[in-house]
C-alpha cells in the first residue's frame, strides 16, 4: 500500500481515504486533543514523550515540519520532524558525531495515531513520507529516540533504515534508545564480525556492546524480544 497525497486504509469497519498535508497553526488544537487521546489508550504512560504546545509552536514556525493524515475532515495521525537546538541533550551527540556536524542533523519526532486507526501500519508511512521530504542538501542525518518495548515504534525505525547507536536516560531519566540514520550513505554490516542477539531487558549488556562500536539493526521475536547487534563497516 502506498501513500501519496491520499492512501486508500481498509479495516474491520469501512474503507477510509485518508489523505496527508503538512500541518499549518490552525491545526494546533487538533494534534492536542489527538495527542491526548492517544495517551489516555497506553498501556504504559514512560513509552510516550508527549509534544508540549511550546514545542509544537517551534515546529510550526519553521523549525521542522508536521505531516498529518486526515480521514474526511478529522485528524486521525501526524509524526513530527525537528530542527533540534545545538545544545547538550543532542542526539547527534549520543550518537557519536562531532559538535561541528550537529547542524546536519534533523529529527524524526513523535509519532501519534489515533487509537481506532492502529495496526494499519500508518506509522511506518508516515515515516515515509517524512524521509522522501527531508532536504538532503541541508540535513545528512536523521535521529530519533523510542522507548524499549514500544514495539511499533521500534519495527518502524528500524525499517526505515535508522540503526541503534545509543541506549541511554533521555527526557529527565527515561530510557531510550538513540537511533540514527546517514541519509546519503548505506551503512553496511562488518560481516567479518559475529554479531549478538541480546534481549531488550538486558540494558547493561546491550550498552556495554554499543560501547565496544556495535549498533542495534533489527529485533526480533523468540519467547520474548531481542535486539541484533553488529559492527559496521569501516569505509576508508
Amino acid at each position: 500500500m502506498k501513500m501519496v497525497n491520499s492512501m486508500k486504509e481498509n479495516n474491520d469497519i469501512n474503507s477510509h481515504e485518508l489523505i496527508s498535508r503538512i500541518l499549518e497553526q490552525k491545526d494546533l488544537q487538533d494534534m492536542l486533543t489527538l495527542q491526548q487521546v492517544a495517551i489516555a489508550h497506553l498501556d504504559s504512560k514512560d513509552v510516550l514523550q508527549p509534544t508540549t504546545v511550546q514545542e509544537f509552536e517551534t515546529i510550526l514556525s519553521g523549525n521542522g515540519f508536521i505531516i498529518g493524515l486526515f480521514d474526511d475532515q478529522k485528524l486521525i495521525a501526524y509524526r513530527t520532524t525537528l530542527v533540534p537546538p545545538l545544545d547538550e541533550e543532542h542526539l547527534g551527540l549520543d550518537a557519536g558525531l562531532s559538535k561541528e556536524t550537529l547542524e546536519r542533523v534533523i529529527y524524526q519526532d513523535l509519532s501519534i495515531v489515533h487509537p481506532d486507526y492502529r495496526g494499519q501500519g500508518l506509522q511506518k508511512q508516515m515515516g515515509e513520507l517524512v524521509m522522501a521530504r527531508i532536504n538532503r542538501t541541508l540535513y545528512d542525518y536523521v535521529c530519533a529516540t523510542v522507548a524499549p518495548y514500544n514495539i511499533p515504534s521500534l519495527k518502524d525505525k528500524f525499517a526505515l533504515g535508522l540503526q541503534v547507536f545509543a541506549l541511554k536516560e533521555k527526557y529527565q531519566s527515561k530510557l531510550r534508545y538513540v537511533f540514527m540514520k546517514k541519509l546519503n550513505e548505506t551503512l553496511q554490516i562488518d560481516t567479518t564480525e559475529e554479531g549478538r542477539l541480546i534481549p531488550m531487558d538486558d540494558t547493561h549488556t546491550q550498552q556495554q556492546t554499543l560501547n565496544e562500536g556495535y549498533v542495534g539493526v533489527g529485533m526480533h521475536y523468540n519467547n520474548g524480544w531481542f535486539v541484533q547487534y553488529h559492527k559496521l563497516q569501516v569505509t576508508v
